[in-house]
Order: structure tokens, then sequence, then C-alpha cells
């Protein structure tokens, strides 16, 4: 059980870990840790991830790649444009809460279609269907921010789009808001470039909304 005991245990530890495993991923040196039969056995009993991974749905955005990680090293939560409801809120406040991971990554990226298709749908250009409304509605909040500060790039757009969700998932009413001001964890938000691989750090720690 030597996983579980030495796990990265505080938010620094666990971001280095991230940032190394991404690094072997883009410089193609990846070690594939934890993707073993003995090692899927150890975690079939009990998982204790490092980290909360909350990204988009897309694709090109499988964290357990681009970080170079394996089974039960993170929690995942994905959604279209990373946007956020009751369910997510749920699943990341349980893989802090419950599973005790003491870091949260917002995971955005380039050439995002959820924020692709709230732009066209904002401009008129293309309506949302029927379903897709809600991903316009909840992208929409970020995509006035950029207008508003003239920010008209894609990473930039993003890099908006990310704080906004590390502050709705770190409003005052969350767990997950009192597990940051108590120290056991912090929120940092990623961008993604589907390119090259790498992502870098956009946020880094979890304000208190307002601040």
């Amino acid at each position: 059980m030597a996983y579980l005991d030495h796990r990265p245990a505080t938010p620094a530890e666990a971001l280095d870990e991230l940032l190394a495993g991404n690094e072997r991923f883009v410089t193609g040196t990846r070690i594939h840790p934890h993707q073993d039969a003995e090692h899927r056995a150890v975690v079939a009993a009990a998982q204790r991830p490092f980290a909360v991974v909350f990204g988009c749905s897309d694709s090109r955005l499988a964290a357990e790649i681009i970080f170079d990680r394996g089974l039960g090293d993170l929690f995942v939560v994905r959604t279209a444009g990373h946007i956020v409801g009751p369910e997510v809120t749920a699943s990341i406040e349980y893989g802090v809460v419950v599973l005790g991971a003491p870091l949260v990554v917002v995971l955005g990226h380039d050439s995002c279609g959820a924020i692709q298709a709230t732009r066209a749908a904002l401009d008129g250009s293309r309506l949302p269907g029927r379903n897709l409304g809600a991903i316009v509605e909840r992208v929409t909040p970020s995509i006035a921010t950029a207008d508003a500060r003239q920010v008209t790039d894609d990473a930039g757009i993003s890099a908006i789009h990310t704080q906004h969700t590390v502050e709705t998932i770190t409003r005052p009413d969350t767990e997950l808001a009192d597990a940051v001001a108590a120290g056991r964890c912090d929120v940092v938000g990623m961008f993604y470039r589907l390119a090259d691989g790498r992502v870098t750090v956009t946020v880094s720690g979890a304000a208190p909304t307002g601040s």
C-alpha cells in the first residue's frame, strides 16, 4: 500500500508533481506511472488522488495523459467549457473533502469549442441548439469580461474564463472555500496549448470572491 502513503501531501507538492508530469509529456519522456497490474490491485480497495482536475470535455484534454499520471492519481471532473453546476461542485468537493486531495486544478485550453460557440451565439452568427443554451449562458459572463477589458486573443479569453470558474467553485458558501481557508487545499487555474501540449499556471491560488 506504499502508493497511499507517499502521494503528494501539500498543494505545492501536488502542483510540482503535475508540472513535472506535463514536462515529461511535452518532451516525450513519459514514465507512465501507476498503470501496471500491481498498482491496479493496490488502488482497487481505496483511492486517495493527490489532485482534482476540473477541465473541459474536449477529447484532446485527457488529464491523465497530459500530466503523465495513472490509476488513482487524479480525480477528474469534465464538462464542456468547464461550466459549473451543482453536480460539478459536489464532485469537486467530494474529491477534496472525502478523498482528501490537496489541490484542485481548473484546466482551460485554446480553441475551446464552448467559448467559440458562445461568441458565435452572442454576435448572432450562430444560435445555440436547444440543449446548448446552458453552455452559452454560463460562458457569457467570461466573454463579457473579456470584451470589457478589450481582450480578444484566445489565451486571454480562456484565462478570464478559468478565473471565473475558480471564483465560482470557491464562492463563500462552498465546502471547497472552507477547505482553502483552512489551508487543507488550494485551487489553481491552468491553460493548456493543444499544439505543444504544455500547461501554464494562469491563476495562482484561490482568492475569495470579491477580493
